[in-house]
């Protein structure tokens, strides 16, 4: 069979499969783009051409020499990034209530996880092997798949738990928002439920979109992409050396679980968030280059998986509604304690577990004008999915027995 041998064929050939879907969902208009996003196929097929042999990866050899040099530079660039969306000041819009009712969801996901770990822990593939994979979804529903992709750099993410985990995100993504969907003629059944309090929910929604509309205005030049991609790598180099300067650090210090990669991941999601609320925070290219970065950063993650692994994947998904129901009667509780209306926590919820493009399409079934309390919800997400996801990772571990 055919292999690719040569480091830059290898990653034309990602880019143009990438690239090909994306075309595809925006000029096809697949209906299936509607239920499984392409970022997904982009990470089965690459594991299908992983599988068969397409990419030689074999040690030493120039297409792994490739991903070697290419992965944790782009994934780290990609999160400063995506980062810098994730202006606080912007999430004031949303108000205290809206981000009690988004940090619920993460909450009750975070039970969820952590109650049902020991229990699917053997069924899945083992502690050792799985423990970082699952606090690597956990990131993932609280902020998004950059979120996912980070921790991959920040633990020690099994290749094959990974694609298992990512089969989970997907199955259950897929099965949840299309019950909410369904669950919006019942709003009043729940409402009545936990008397819920809707009195100042417009006023938000008027804020967050006013928001929204405000960096829509402006359209990226060729000057801004060049300016984000330059500032983006090079807080992505110098952020791996600090990122090592720390490590040896806190080593010194006898603080050995400080790893490099978990060091640089921190010190750069903080750096993206302190710098979300200066001028580079507002540049336009922000949203696209981020975009760009995950599409690349995925492929090349998929490009070293098999399907293999994929034999687990059932109980993964069993795992992962097993989390969901828990989500669903911790959100329940919480709702008739502070009396949450069904629109706000279906809305959170899918900000969440789908991030800032899949929330505005349980808002909007509510009312029109609700879209951008989604958007901003997905953007608390990500600010803090980084975090949460690696102190997902020290609770399984200690679970683990690692």
């Amino acid at each position: 069979m055919f292999t690719i041998t040569n480091g830059f064929t290898y990653v034309a050939f990602l880019m143009f499969i990438a690239g090909g879907l994306l075309a595809l969902e925006k000029y096809a208009k697949w209906k299936i783009f509607n239920w499984v996003p392409p970022l997904v196929f982009i990470y089965v097929l690459n594991m299908v051409f992983c599988t068969i042999g397409l990419y030689d990866m074999a040690s030493g050899s120039a297409v792994k020499a490739a991903y070697s040099n290419l992965k944790n530079n782009l994934l780290y660039a990609m999160i400063f990034v995506m980062l810098l969306r994730c202006d606080f000041r912007k999430l004031a819009k949303l108000g205290a209530r809206m981000i009690a009712i988004f940090l619920g969801c993460s909450a009750t996901i975070a039970v969820g996880t952590i109650a049902g770990y020991p229990i699917f822990m053997n069924s899945i593939g083992g502690g050792e092997k799985t423990w970082a994979a699952t606090a690597a979804l956990y990131a993932s529903w609280v902020g998004g798949s950059g979120n996912m992709a980070a921790m991959q750099a920040a633990l020690p993410v099994d290749e094959g738990a990974y694609a298992c985990a990512l089969a989970l995100d997907t199955v259950c993504y897929s099965l949840w928002i299309a019950l909410l969907l369904f669950m919006v003629k019942y709003a009043d059944k729940w409402d009545n439920a936990v008397k819920a309090d809707t009195s100042k929910l417009q006023a938000v929604a008027d804020a967050a979109n006013a928001e929204i509309e405000k960096e829509k205005s402006v359209k990226a030049s060729a000057a801004d992409w060049i300016f984000m991609i330059g500032v983006s790598l090079l807080v992505s180099a110098v952020g791996q050396m600090i990122g090592g300067f720390l490590n040896t650090t806190f080593k010194n210090m006898g603080l050995g679980m400080f790893d490099k990669g978990t060091c640089t991941t921190v010190f750069i999601t903080i750096l993206g968030l302190v710098c979300a609320m200066t001028p580079l925070g507002k540049m336009p290219a922000v949203n696209e280059l981020s975009s760009v970065y995950l599409y690349a950063v995925v492929s090349l993650l998929a490009s070293t998986a098999t399907l293999v692994d994929l034999v687990a994947a059932p109980m993964w998904v069993v795992y992962g509604l097993f989390i969901l129901v828990i989500h669903v009667v911790g959100m329940f509780i919480l709702s008739k304690l502070f009396h949450w209306d069904l629109c706000m926590v279906s809305t959170a919820s899918v900000a969440n577990i789908g991030g800032s493009a899949s929330a505005p399409i349980i808002a909007v079934a509510y009312n029109q004008a609700y879209a951008g309390i989604g958007v901003l919800m997905g953007v608390v997400g990500a600010a803090i999915g980084n975090i949460v996801g690696l102190a997902m990772g020290a609770v399984l571990k200690m679970l683990a027995g690692c």
